[in-house]
């Protein structure tokens, strides 16, 4: 869910939902413990008329075995297109 508003901070919840094959409360339910966790904040975007998402990428993880990390790092790993993050060789 934090992937998918990463990579585009004015996604509409019903399709972050259906990419995720979860229901459109529940994914509401899902923003809504991030918010409330500190990894996001929603503001209007500037249409007035739909949400945007602001991530706080310095949020660290919250499992003792990440502590010390921050999101951004994963995010920025998966947020890359394939072809960057896995480049063909040729031998």
């Amino acid at each position: 869910m934090l992937l998918a508003i990463a990579r585009d901070p004015e996604v509409r919840l019903r399709d972050v939902a259906q990419n995720c094959g979860v229901t459109e409360r529940t994914a509401q339910a899902i923003v809504a413990d991030l918010e409330k966790a500190g990894y996001l904040r929603r503001s209007r975007a500037e249409d007035g008329r739909r949400n945007r998402y602001h991530i706080a990428a310095d949020a660290p993880f919250r499992h003792p075995a990440e502590a010390g990390h921050e999101i951004a790092g994963l995010l920025t790993l998966l947020a890359e297109p394939r072809s960057a993050a896995h480049p063909d060789h040729d031998d």
